[in-house]
């Protein structure tokens, strides 16, 4: 019914995760060198734990899969088809919001 864990703390292990994820060392430096060199001051253990009410109402319900009961379910490839996004973006719509995309 809950969900947590212990997070990484260690600014070398860290590197070493971005590294595993294929972040070249400018890339780590650039986006998260600031936590890296934050964490090198020492950061204590720490983690979280959350109560999912989802989980919660696929118990009560008895359902076998949280999928059945998600409120606000996705596709395997993260689309929300309620939502019907992520969807295409108009030049228009980013002008207004003063956003340019870089590609």
């Amino acid at each position: 019914v809950a969900g947590g864990s212990i997070r990484t703390y260690d600014p070398e292990i860290l590197h070493k995760v971005f590294e595993l994820l294929g972040h070249s060392d400018k890339e780590i430096q650039n986006q998260f060198g600031h936590l890296l060199e934050a964490f090198k001051y020492g950061v204590p253990p720490h983690g979280g734990i959350a109560f999912g009410l989802d989980r919660l109402v696929m118990i009560l319900a008895g359902e076998q899969s949280i999928r059945e009961v998600i409120a606000f379910p996705k596709t395997s490839d993260n689309r929300d088809p309620l939502m019907d996004s992520p969807s295409e973006v108009s030049q228009e719509q980013l002008d207004e919001l003063k956003i340019q995309l870089i590609k």
